[in-house]
């Protein structure tokens, strides 16, 4: 497994590609989101070119896994989307706390495997210790998701420390929950999986508009 993380003028536009067409597969196919997309893409107003991805490959460079990060000095999924969960209290909005959302682990290639085989797989530690290192070198302290309430076990599990930051609720029949998880105190991936991290931007503008696409806010979830 190799995690590659970066801007999307970072990332060759095969692999963004390649990206976009994973997370239609995973949100819109596999877990049915009612979510505007295009062509068998998925996109929304999050990903813009400040945005930062989380990319995991298997040895034929295939995507098995993405995250996507943003700083919540920027509007993101909770502030604009999902500001209920948070019951009233104002929304995270400093430079050292960021959130995580559309994260997901399910290798495609594995057909023996259930989604739910593949949501709780090493695949799924793995990148989010990978999403957790490439926040901490980016200055972030905390990491913010929006999750169904399932993950928070999952999280403890995996030796995360969490915080709720509101009591769940019930969003389009979807149990959801807004949670900190502390980057300074979550375990650190192994040796040998590290992530890359594209250390000089190429400034290549997209082939194609990757900002376009926008989103159903009322049916659409992400997972921690």
């Amino acid at each position: 497994m190799k995690v590659i993380s970066g801007a999307a003028s970072e990332l060759s536009n095969d692999l963004f590609s390649k990206v976009c067409s994973y997370r239609h597969k995973v949100f819109v196919e596999t877990l049915g989101w009612e979510l505007d997309t295009k062509e068998g893409v998925e996109l929304d107003q999050f990903d813009h070119a400040g945005t930062i991805y989380v990319v995991a490959q298997d040895e034929d460079g295939e995507v098995i896994g993405c995250g996507r990060l943003l700083p919540t000095s920027q509007p993101y999924l909770l502030s604009e989307v999902f500001p209920q969960l948070l019951k009233g209290a104002t929304p995270p909005c400093t430079p050292d706390i960021w959130e995580l959302s559309r994260f997901a682990a399910m290798d495609f290639n594995k057909k023996s495997d259930t989604a739910l085989d593949q949501v709780s797989s090493s695949i799924a530690v793995k990148l989010l210790q990978a999403s957790i290192a490439c926040a901490a070198r980016l200055g972030a302290k905390r990491l913010v998701t929006v999750s169904p309430i399932g993950m928070e076990r999952w999280l403890r599990r995996g030796g995360f420390i969490t915080q709720r930051m509101a009591s769940p609720m019930t969003v389009d029949g979807h149990a959801l929950f807004a949670c900190l998880i502390e980057v300074q105190k979550s375990p650190v991936p192994l040796f040998g999986e590290q992530p890359f991290f594209n250390s000089q931007p190429t400034l290549r503008k997209p082939e194609y508009p990757h900002w376009q696409s926008t989103r159903s806010a009322q049916s659409a979830t992400s997972e921690a």
